[in-house]
């Protein structure tokens, strides 16, 4: 996929765990890379050239950032809202969410960009079912977020239609790997300690996207003719219950894990007493996806398996986790 006239690609939200991913590998691929930050904070490697824009919203001026890109891939966005309880939640999520991301697609078209990917999340599907999630389902998001970025892959449609925009959505699960910070690092760091852990009734099923699986497949958005127009669910193809999961984690880190069954009325009324009712139906529900579509359409294979990439992920986080806080809300 490497191309000798280095393209030039405009990555938003660089500086986050996906984009800090994605710089490097599409550096090494043969692009020019380009990071819109929102600070000036200068620190992400392989990045060729840095551009400023200040606050994301819907007057955000990335004329600059724009000049002379082939490609956008727009990763910056909201994912929470913390400590602000005056806010709106949805109008705060739509700010950035729904009317940043159309402002950039609309000065795209203007500065010539041929191609814009965008990362939205699975939660445009919802939050779980008893079925995998594809493409073809109806969209049915809970939450704000979910909300805001169903809002944000409508609008972009609209404007793909009305001026030829090649547009490429992708919804990813929870994404892990090298550097991954708030839930998983916590359960990566609950599996090393090898306490005992009331999880052993468990029996769901979930799906995850390795790092380095999400950066292959936006490479192969970024320039496959078939990618243009299309909306694709992706995961590492390997759906996991949270005790394996746990089970996978600890096996990695050489620890055992020990874990014993709690009725899960017992386990969520608990959790829910702690003021983690909602985390803990996150971490006993099911979500799943059916990447399939991607894999078909474009040919595209995981470069890691689901076995490769947590065992990579546990190793190299375990010793850098501190934070014991544990959630699991995505």
């Amino acid at each position: 996929m490497g191309k000798g006239n280095l393209s030039r690609v405009l990555i938003t939200g660089a500086n986050g765990f996906i984009g800090r991913h994605l710089c490097a590998y599409l550096k090494e691929k043969g692009y020019f890379v380009r990071a819109a930050l929102r600070c000036d904070k200068r620190d992400i490697p392989r990045v060729d050239e840095y551009i400023q824009v200040g606050e994301i919203n819907g007057a955000t001026d990335w004329q600059q950032a724009l000049t002379g890109v082939e490609e956008v891939v727009h990763l910056a966005g909201r994912a929470h809202i913390l400590n602000e309880s005056n806010v709106d939640p949805l109008a705060a999520f739509r700010e950035v969410n729904v009317l940043a991301t159309k402002h950039l697609a609309s000065m795209a078209v203007k500065a010539g960009v041929k191609r814009f990917v965008f990362m939205s999340s699975v939660k445009v599907n919802g939050e779980g079912a008893d079925f995998p999630y594809s493409e073809k389902d109806v969209p049915a998001p809970r939450d704000a977020y979910g909300i805001s970025k169903k809002e944000a892959e409508d609008a972009l449609a609209s404007i793909a239609a009305e001026t030829g925009l090649e547009m490429v959505v992708l919804r990813p699960p929870l994404v892990y790997g090298p550097g991954v910070k708030a839930n998983f690092r916590n359960l990566i760091k609950i599996a090393g300690l090898g306490m005992p852990l009331p999880l052993g009734g468990i029996r769901n099923q979930r799906s995850f996207i390795h790092i380095g699986n999400l950066v292959d497949a936006i490479g192969l958005c970024i320039i496959h003719p078939l990618a243009a127009g299309e909306t694709f669910l992706v995961s590492d193809g390997q759906d996991i219950s949270t005790l394996d999961l746990i089970k996978m984690i600890a096996t990695a880190l050489n620890k055992k894990a020990i874990l014993f069954p709690l009725p899960p009325a017992v386990l969520k009324g608990l959790a829910a007493l702690a003021g983690q009712g909602e985390a803990m139906d996150k971490l006993t529900g099911s979500l799943r996806v059916d990447c399939s579509k991607i894999r078909a359409l474009l040919g595209w294979k995981p470069p890691y398996t689901l076995q490769e990439g947590i065992k990579e992920t546990a190793k190299l986080t375990y010793n850098h986790s501190s934070n014991m806080l544990f959630t699991f809300d995505k």
